[in-house]
């Protein structure tokens, strides 16, 4: 029996950048960057207080009012959720396709997410009503008494990390495999593998892939503060505070976005005459222990051994780097072992680092990148770092000549996840 093969159809994209593939890929061309001091709360309390916030965006211009049941929900789901649902609906706009045009039993859908950070009007309130002294610390009698009575009674369902797969589901009524991958900034690459494995072993005709997340939350960035390098000195123009794999890197900015594929097995794609994209070749993820580059290496080498392809066959590497001090090392170390000179392009200085949505709003700046047979220069990137050795793209795009492309995803504590993308002809 031939191999199954899976192709890219549709693409649904949220980014501070721009929210269509043509507004993305202008934005990605022209080095502009998305990160800007926070907009939608007054960030003045926080140590860093940028952001790459999304402009504009209103779920009800992308839900119709055609589809009046999801139009209803959208008040009970956190933003987070939103940006998912509203990224699958560009999606299969994208791919051609409407409900009921798929057997939902053979309709799939796959997202990376993570667990939402709770909007502070759903427990103000109550956490307000519980706390007595000074300093304030809450009573748990009163919270148990009257706190936790003014909870929303659905404030869980609002942030759970399968309620984007969730709510996909049933707004198109996707019956066939489905899950949900929590593992941070690789969730999106993760649930991008696993669809690849199932459309391959027959489970599925079609999925919708997603990954979304919105770390702008005043209690988020506080808490990612503890852990994360966030970027904190002043700058004039926080356009150029993130700056991956630059020597004078000092951190990142949280970000927020999604990004949905349609990703379908390539018989079914041909028969209804989808438009292909590019096609996924190759898939491969590990755990890198200590961050030593040993783990990252090898999930590098497996993933092109998946795609069959060799090293020289690469065109670019769409890297994950975030402006870390440690993290970019690591990657870059383990990029040049495996792939030596290859051009890296690095997202994350115009779009900051959102998380579960990194991989997939990243990978499809590889996608449009192969279309157009360019690769955009990294933003922010002036001085060469020595313990980062890789070839990183600057200025006005660059010529793409070779046919695939990397991208990889890691995230703090080791996990690496990377698939190879090939150039549709």
């Amino acid at each position: 029996m031939p191999a199954r093969r899976a192709v890219f159809t549709g693409m649904g994209l949220l980014t501070p950048i721009g929210s269509t593939p043509e507004a993305y890929w202008a934005s990605l061309c022209a080095g502009t960057s998305g990160i800007r001091r926070i907009q939608s709360f007054d960030p003045s309390a926080l140590k860093c207080q940028i952001a790459g916030e999304l402009p504009d965006f209103d779920p009800k211009k992308i839900i119709t009012a055609a589809m009046k049941d999801t139009r209803k929900s959208l008040n009970k789901m956190a933003h987070t959720i939103r940006l998912g649902l509203c990224a699958a609906q560009l999606a299969m706009t994208d791919a051609g396709l409407q409900k009921g045009q798929i057997d939902p039993f053979r309709f799939g859908v796959e997202f990376g997410c993570v667990m939402v950070a709770t909007e502070l009007e759903d427990l103000c309130k109550g956490a307000q009503t519980s706390c007595v002294g000074d300093p304030p610390e809450v009573d748990y009698n009163i919270w148990g008494r009257e706190g936790i009575q003014q909870v929303p009674p659905l404030w869980m369902l609002k942030y759970l990390p399968n309620m984007p797969a969730c709510h996909v589901s049933i707004l198109f009524d996707a019956q066939g495999p489905n899950n949900s991958i929590t593992s941070t900034d690789t969730a999106g690459l993760l649930a991008l593998g696993e669809a690849f494995r199932l459309l391959a072993r027959d489970s599925a005709d079609f999925f919708l892939v997603g990954g979304c997340d919105s770390k702008i939350n005043p209690v988020a960035i506080a808490r990612h503060g503890l852990f994360q390098e966030l970027v904190t000195e002043p700058t004039a123009d926080p356009a150029t505070a993130v700056k991956p794999f630059d020597a004078a890197r000092s951190g990142t900015a949280v970000g927020e976005g999604a990004a949905v594929f349609g990703l379908e097995e390539l018989e079914f794609a041909q028969k209804r005459g989808a438009k292909i994209l590019a096609e996924l070749v190759g898939f491969a993820s590990g755990f890198d222990n200590g961050r030593t580059g040993k783990g990252l290496v090898q999930v590098i080498r497996n993933a092109l051994r998946d795609a069959d392809v060799d090293p020289a066959d690469i065109g670019h590497v769409n890297a994950a780097a975030r402006g870390s001090r440690e993290l970019d090392a690591w990657e870059a170390r383990a990029i040049r072992e495996v792939l030596g000179e290859v051009p890296v392009f690095a997202p994350k200085g115009h779009l900051g680092n959102s998380g579960a949505a990194s991989g997939l709003t990243e990978l499809a700046a590889s996608l449009l990148a192969l279309q157009h047979g360019l690769v955009p220069g990294t933003l922010n990137y002036i001085n060469p770092d020595v313990a980062c050795p890789v070839n990183v793209t600057t200025g006005a795009p660059v010529a793409e000549i070779k046919p695939y492309a990397v991208k990889l995803s890691v995230t703090d504590m080791g996990q690496c996840a990377a698939v190879v993308v090939k150039r549709w002809e």
